[in-house]
């Protein structure tokens, strides 16, 4: 049998980057929508960097930011990376793969 040692993947922490251009109407709604995903879905889960790429314009580069605005997941692995507003939520989830 195989002991947990203390470490419960369920607790696993999601660490989201959300790449945005200031306070554009699509970066909005983006940043509202993974907020709702979060508050709903991973409560005391998870982790959100906004991301100004016009403030961090190397973090744009070394993500190969090429549109905007752009959700990296970083934590737990896979890496997934999503396009647009997120305005979809349950299209995200899928993706995401978070539980629901």
């Amino acid at each position: 049998m195989i002991e947990s040692q203390g470490f419960d993947l369920q607790s696993e922490k999601h660490k989201f980057l959300l790449f945005v251009s200031g306070m554009s109407v699509k970066s909005s709604y983006a940043i509202e929508n993974i907020r709702k995903i979060c508050d709903h879905y991973l409560q005391d889960c998870s982790e959100i960097e906004i991301i100004d790429i016009n403030r961090e314009q190397q973090l744009a580069i070394d993500y190969q930011i090429i549109a905007i605005p752009t959700l990296i997941k970083i934590n737990p692995k896979p890496v997934k990376v999503i396009l647009g507003d997120l305005s979809d939520i349950e299209k995200v989830v899928r993706l995401l793969e978070i539980e629901s």
